[in-house]
């Protein structure tokens, strides 16, 4: 919690600030307070008023619905699930290297990642250079 949340919201620590202020400070402070209040309480009773709206209108349709002879879960049934619009997997990249594994199998590795534990040991004990391991 900030200090200034501490000072607010105690009153001794609030008392011992104000005993520095001036009165027109504190009135000052106390006109501004209560204007932030004030929208927050405006924006709170907008945001209540929406759901509302929102709310009464979805008993309407229910209504509607009802008086049509429409049951709402057939009518969930034949709603389309949305499509997702979040980030897309992207493509597996294309091999870059091969090489011979442990087992003599011949293997293919991207680039990307941890070295294969066979074109680590080549580079180093054999003197190869990766790009001798090229596709």
């Amino acid at each position: 919690m900030s200090d200034f949340i501490k000072v607010l919201l105690n009153i001794r620590s609030l008392k011992a600030v104000a005993k520095d202020l001036t009165l027109e400070q504190l009135e000052e402070g106390l006109a501004k307070l209560t204007s932030v209040i004030d929208e927050l309480r405006q924006q709170k009773e907008q945001e209540q008023q929406a759901r509302e709206a929102h709310a009464e209108k979805v008993r309407q349709y229910i209504a509607m619905m009802k008086a049509d002879g429409i049951d709402v879960t057939e009518l969930m049934g034949t709603v389309e699930a949305p499509v997702a619009t979040g980030a897309s997997k992207r493509a597996p990249r294309p091999a870059k290297y091969r090489y011979t594994d442990e087992n003599g199998e011949e293997r293919t590795w991207t680039g990307q990642g941890r070295q294969p534990s066979p074109i680590r040991r080549a580079i180093e004990e054999q003197g190869k250079k990766l790009e001798d391991f090229l596709i």
